[in-house]
């Protein structure tokens, strides 16, 4: 393979060991505001997507929930409400999917078995 011989380079920011460079903390960009009172963070629903993804996978909604989520978290702490609140919604959106799609694949297996038991 060639090489193109153009230098890249990536711009960041200086590092100091007092921390001045480094993202807001977690609740730094939403905690209390003048005025405002305090802020709750966004939802992440992580454990909700895990288990969704281990237990109740139809189509594969409960891995896209559990993406979405780690998403939502890693928003979340790098300070980005906005994107951190549209994933989370996400996750919790494809969550209730899941679980009303596992819940009505649980009733009908159990009505079907019914059904051909009594047959």
């Amino acid at each position: 393979m060639e090489s193109s011989g153009a230098a890249v380079s990536i711009a960041m920011p200086p590092h100091s060991k007092d921390g001045a460079s480094r993202p807001p903390p977690y609740g730094g960009a939403w905690g209390a505001a003048e005025g405002l009172g305090t802020l709750e963070p966004p939802r992440d629903f992580v454990l909700w997507s895990f288990f969704n993804t281990v237990f109740c996978n139809p189509c594969c909604l409960g891995f896209l929930a559990l993406a979405f989520s780690i998403k939502a978290r890693d928003r979340k702490v790098l300070g980005d409400i906005n994107s951190a609140e549209s994933y989370g919604k996400t996750a919790r959106n494809l969550n209730i999917t899941v679980m009303v799609l596992s819940i009505i694949t649980v009733i009908v297996i159990i009505v079907l078995c019914a059904t051909i038991h009594n047959r």
